[in-house]
């Protein structure tokens, strides 16, 4: 399964015929992709299309029911801790305590992370300093924005330095002005770190201004994987979107795929985030 690149650095995700089956139903299938050092890769697809479990079995919190993923050289089920060690994660739920103040939450995330006491000041400073959030750091996180409460959700996945990346969603239910601040911090963490990052969303815009390169996914499998240029040029219409290219891989399910309990917890969500 190992391969290293043209620069001669192994790819810090590797998935091979990943599999999740629940019962008989296939959520996952046969999943391949690489994702290089420093890369932002985009999992598209429509709801039901199984990118969330592709998330939860790289984060260790779902076992494989076949295949293997390798995450900066560890396997995903046989060396979780290593792999946990690794990465970082931001889900679509809300992971901020309301009830503590920024610096509180950032110091929990420390302690969880068993980042040395020596470090942890200066580890937590320079999160919120680089997250905009310094000034803020002790007011109480109920009474953050929604912009701030994702910046601040993204400070605690970053506080150990992980090699990548996973943000499930990460713009959900925010205003426009606070989705481009998320992404402009993205960007400055991929320049500033290395970091890769591996990220699911519905807006197609971002993944278009984001990532390098993105898969679509449709009923567990992959589809197409490409730039989102690529992609475009790949189909007979000028001007073409990545929307257009949405459509034309899965079909209207980018229209229709989203049912009343999904559109029920996004509004949640949404609502949370204020």
């Amino acid at each position: 399964m190992t391969e290293l690149n043209v620069t001669g650095r192994r790819p810090t995700l590797e998935v091979h015929e990943l599999t999740r089956c629940f019962e008989k139903v296939t959520a996952v299938d046969a999943l391949s992709f690489t994702v290089e050092h420093g890369e932002v890769f985009g999992l598209l697809g429509p709801n039901g299309a199984g990118k969330s479990t592709v998330i939860k079995m790289l984060t260790t919190l779902l076992p494989p029911s076949a295949g293997q993923a390798m995450i900066a050289g560890f396997d995903v089920t046989r060396q979780p801790t290593e792999v946990r060690r690794a990465i970082g994660y931001v889900p679509q739920a809300l992971s901020a305590d309301g009830s503590l103040t920024g610096y509180e939450n950032l110091l929990i995330f420390a302690k969880l992370y068993d980042i040395k006491r020596t470090k942890r000041e200066y580890r937590i400073r320079e999160a919120l300093s680089f997250m905009g959030l310094q000034d803020v750091a002790n007011r109480m996180v109920r009474n953050y924005s929604g912009g701030m409460i994702r910046k601040l959700e993204i400070a605690q996945s970053i506080l150990h330095q992980p090699q990548i990346l996973f943000l499930d969603e990460p713009t959900v239910g925010l205003d426009p002005r606070a989705r481009s601040q998320v992404w402009e911090l993205l960007q400055q963490l991929r320049t500033n770190y290395g970091t890769t990052i591996l990220l699911t969303t519905h807006f197609l815009e971002e993944a278009d201004n984001l990532c390098h390169r993105v898969a679509i996914m449709h009923q567990g499998k992959e589809v197409v994987t490409g730039t989102p240029a690529e992609l475009k040029a790949s189909l007979s219409k000028s001007h073409a979107t990545l929307d257009d290219v949405f459509i034309h891989y899965t079909g209207d399910q980018i229209a229709s795929g989203v049912s009343y309990r999904e559109t029920s917890r996004i509004r949640r969500a949404a609502q949370r985030l204020g």
